[in-house]
């Protein structure tokens, strides 16, 4: 996704909703698909000028407000938005399972060259990208495993319908730099980041509870995210050492009342 696309209607919005159809149109085509299950974003669900305290999958994101502001990114949650709608849509006129599952914020290791977009945001205060601040003002984050594995249990589950949001931890950016500042004291993890983030939570639809919940710490996802950015030729930006916040708060507690959408526990290596 090229958040800086200088054609971003004819380069990432029309691409995307058109792909998702094609793959659609082959699968009703072929009438041997048993299942489609959809990767849409966060993005579908939260973005608009005032936000709620709780969102869950019956919520949509505002695109009048977000085409009028044009914020960073502004291009991906306008094409995960239509693009999922439209999908709806051609899933009830052909009479084809259709599953969405909604990802927070993606983290976790990578294999492409360059870093993912998520990345590029969930890191954007050790990379110094002012510009996704924004975005994590109030974070949600997933591990790629746990995304991995809520889509294997969402083909497979037979009573599986509707809309799944994929969450496992949230975080304010002051949160999250102070786990950064703690964890990278040679990086000069920025104090000031701004105001005007509001507290929300993702709740996740109770019809489905394979009963475990991910209680990785979100240091660990940091960690596992950072961990292959040299073998990727990818250098960060490092200050002199600082002193790492010594009563700063490790984020590793559960989301309280929450179940996520996996089966088995993934082992999380030191």
């Amino acid at each position: 996704m090229d958040f800086e696309s200088k054609d971003p209607e004819n380069e990432v919005i029309k691409p995307t909703i058109n792909g998702v159809l094609d793959i659609m149109k082959a699968c009703a085509k072929a009438k041997t698909v048993r299942r489609i299950v959809f990767t849409s974003s966060a993005g579908t669900v939260d973005v608009e000028e005032h936000r709620k305290q709780v969102y869950d999958e019956n919520c949509w994101s505002d695109l009048e407000f977000v085409q009028a502001t044009k914020m960073t990114g502004w291009m991906y949650f306008v094409s995960k938005t239509l693009a999922e709608k439209a999908a709806w849509k051609f899933a009830e006129e052909n009479n084809l399972d259709f599953i969405s599952i909604i990802p927070t914020l993606v983290v976790g290791p990578f294999i492409m060259p360059s870093m993912p977009p998520s990345l590029i945001t969930a890191l954007s205060l050790i990379t110094g990208n002012e510009a996704h601040y924004s975005i994590i003002k109030q974070g949600h984050y997933v591990h790629l495993d746990d995304l991995c594995i809520s889509h294997i249990f969402l083909f497979e589950h037979p009573k599986a319908e509707g809309r799944y949001i994929c969450n496992s931890h949230d975080a304010t950016i002051h949160e999250l730099a102070e786990l950064l500042r703690q964890k990278y004291p040679e990086y000069n993890i920025p104090i000031k980041h701004g105001g005007g983030y509001k507290d929300s939570h993702f709740l996740f639809q109770e019809a489905y509870r394979p009963g475990f919940s991910v209680p990785v710490q979100l240091g660990r996802y940091v960690r596992r995210s950072c961990g292959n950015l040299p073998s990727k030729g990818i250098a960060l930006p490092a200050d002199e050492p600082s002193v790492a916040v010594s009563n700063g708060k490790d984020l590793e507690e559960k989301v309280e009342g929450k179940e996520v959408i996996t089966t088995t526990e993934v082992p999380v290596p030191n």
